[in-house]
């Protein structure tokens, strides 16, 4: 430990002044008074770093690819590694290389080639059975992850996923093999410039004694034990999250086939946009589901709404009243639309639901008179392919509207509804209603658009209208209008860091 100290202390110096610095002076920006007005100019700092946690999904895919990668690059080394293990005991290179494979573990020397039986080695010892194990594991995880799969057996794809605990485990005891052995020091040294040409001599002359190896020591649950930790303990949190009872506040069935769910759970806090995973044990013990909170924080109970598009929502349709366990909830970046003068809210078909939520606390917050609103506008596009799918939020818009013309406040919010299916019933149906004061289909005094926003000229008008803002771009709804909506927030955001300035927020599960 000593001799350590001396070889490294000059570095273990340096990186703790290091530390001692960057710790020291982030404090320094981030309490001191010299640089609160900084600290709110760079708020969007902040706003960034959550735009990069809400990627957790795509991180988390990210990481999965690269383990995969590295695994495979992984196997093919090793199975070379026994290929060239094996010939150098069979004398195939040079003499070197088969006197060192033919060291045995004895007294005087320790073995350096682990090969005996190829077959029987990569089948029976630890690192070779723990890497059979893992490497099914692996394979099990990713192909069940597949969309196909996970969108249509879902259960496959939940049970095999967990096959990661014996991947980690298996992982963590790889290593404890030590079959990559390294050379250990010797009394008096072995001198390797020397003695490779004499190794028909070693232990004979004294420069040469005969060479000890040993197996290196096993890493790699250094690296795992804090992430492992802390799921763990996360784990926990949520079981004691689920065994706190919730009770039913209200049950309401719509004819579109949207159940929603209003529930009540002692010391449940919420914010907009946040989402809960609900479990039914009387469908499945281990499913979880998410779903987007509809409800505003201002409310006393919280409320999903669920839409029949699948086994699992199919049969908690048809039993409703059983029991449930919500673990939740947990944050998206929908809670970040306070943070912006402008929002646009893009919802596609059930994908509405945070934005319930969100207009639900908005108005709440109008009627408080809460200095802390910071938003001046709200544009929201809402995109459904069936007319009924408009049915139980045109509800809560239909009393937004009134109560804000009420108020002198119609101009706060812009709404924009569009029907993206259609046919020749559809088109005779608006053509006969088309005279009326309200939609046909929502009954509300904006007219429903038949087909899809021209994005383009939505996001001109935005930032026409406010030149100088910053706009937030949120949506909940499919992959294929996020990139749309991604390249036109880089489109129209203008360089200079004073104009407007568009950031796009997409919900992911």
């Amino acid at each position: 430990m000593g001799n350590w100290i001396i070889n490294h202390g000059l570095t273990i110096l340096w990186m703790g002044i290091n530390i001692f610095l960057f710790v020291w002076y982030y404090f320094v920006y981030d309490l001191g008074d010299d640089y609160i007005y900084t600290r709110h100019l760079l708020g969007c700092c902040g706003r960034s770093m959550r735009q990069q946690l809400d990627k957790n999904l795509s991180f988390h895919k990210l990481v999965a690819y690269m383990i995969g990668l590295m695994t495979a690059v992984h196997i093919i080394a090793h199975l070379l590694n026994v290929e060239w293990l094996n010939n150098s005991r069979q004398n195939v290179y040079d003499d070197l290389s088969t006197v060192l494979s033919q060291l045995e573990d004895a007294e005087e020397t320790t073995y350096l080639n682990p090969i005996r039986i190829p077959t029987y080695f990569v089948f029976t010892s630890i690192a070779g059975l723990t890497g059979v194990i893992i490497t099914l594991s692996l394979i099990l995880i990713i192909t069940s992850s597949m969309e196909v799969i996970r969108r249509n057996y879902f259960e496959v794809f939940w049970y095999t996923h967990h096959l990661f605990i014996i991947f980690f485990a298996g992982l963590v005891i790889h290593g404890a093999g030590r079959i990559v052995r390294h050379q250990e020091e010797t009394d008096p040294p072995h001198n390797f410039t020397y003695c490779k040409d004499h190794m028909y001599n070693w232990g004979e002359i004294p420069e040469c004694p005969m060479p000890k190896f040993e197996g290196g020591f096993p890493k790699t649950w250094m690296w795992v034990i804090g992430p492992m930790f802390l799921y763990l303990c996360e784990r926990i949190l949520r079981f004691i999250r689920y065994t706190q009872p919730v009770t039913y506040r209200k049950i309401v069935m719509r004819p579109s086939k949207v159940l929603e769910l209003q529930l009540v759970k002692n010391g449940f806090k919420m914010d907009v946009g946040q989402y809960v995973f609900i479990n039914c044990p009387s469908i499945s013990q281990l499913e979880w589901h998410p779903f987007t909170m509809t409800s505003a924080p201002e409310e006393d109970f919280f409320s999903v709404h669920i839409r029949s598009a699948g086994d699992w929502t199919n049969k908690l349709i048809e039993i409703m009243e059983q029991l449930l366990g919500v673990d939740g909830p947990f944050g998206t970046a929908s809670e970040d639309v306070f943070d912006y003068e402008v929002a646009m809210l893009v919802g596609a078909g059930i994908g509405v639901t945070p934005f319930a939520s969100i207009l639900k606390s908005i108005w709440y917050k109008f009627k408080q008179s809460d200095p802390k609103l910071r938003t001046r506008k709200i544009y929201f596009y809402w995109l459904c392919r069936e007319t009924y799918a408009f049915e139980w939020f045109a509800d809560l818009l239909q009393v937004l509207e009134t109560e804000m013309e009420e108020r002198g406040m119609g101009d706060f919010l812009t709404y924009k509804l569009y029907l993206t299916g259609w046919d020749q019933n559809l088109a005779d149906f608006f053509s006969v209603n088309f005279d009326k004061d309200t939609d046909a289909v929502t009954g509300l005094k904006q007219k429903t658009n038949i087909g899809r926003p021209i994005w383009d000229k939505e996001f001109e008008l935005v930032r026409k209208v406010y030149p100088t803002s910053g706009v937030g771009v949120f949506l909940c709804g499919p992959e294929a209008l996020a990139k749309v909506l991604g390249k036109n927030c880089i489109k129209h955001s203008d360089v200079d860091p004073r104009k407007t300035k568009f950031y796009f927020n997409k919900e992911n599960f």
